[in-house]
């Protein structure tokens, strides 16, 4: 069977035929894991890095997702609507088998603040993003002249 979800903009088919094969050859992994798995390796440059680390406990599933960190944009997207839809789908996944299911992106300590950093040091040493283009030869005589 072949599902086809939309992420922003990101477009995804996953064929559950390969998930059931992988499924079968790697029993120590439970779906939820893996379907996570897959849908992250799909979108990232470094998809041997890669990790899913699953936890269970009173309230529900805890699926911990280690990237590597030049791969944290693709994952949470613009304004967080890929792991939104990520969460979503694993929402979906959990109420199949009963169960509460929430994903967790690790984050290294200090790489915001390593960020940040760098976005600082660029500002100050004049590297600023490029101003838009104006032309200055426009012709606009046909609308000066407009009142309201």
């Amino acid at each position: 069977m072949l599902f086809y979800y939309y992420f922003g903009a990101i477009f995804i088919a996953i064929d559950t035929r390969s998930l059931i094969i992988d499924r079968q050859d790697n029993m120590s992994k439970e779906f939820d894991q893996e379907f996570t798995e897959f849908i992250v390796k799909a979108i990232v440059n470094h998809p041997d890095d890669v990790r899913a680390e699953r936890t269970v406990d009173e309230r529900g599933v805890l699926i911990t997702l280690h990237i590597n960190p030049e791969d944290m944009g693709y994952v949470v997207g613009r304004q967080g609507q890929t792991a939104r839809a990520i969460r979503t789908l694993l929402k979906k996944i959990g109420a199949r088998e009963n169960a509460r299911v929430n994903l967790k992106i690790y984050e290294p300590e200090g790489s915001r603040q390593q960020h940040f950093e760098n976005k600082a040091a660029a500002a100050s040493a004049g590297v600023a993003s490029p101003a838009p283009v104006v032309a200055d030869d426009t012709d606009t005589s046909e609308v000066d002249d407009l009142t309201f």
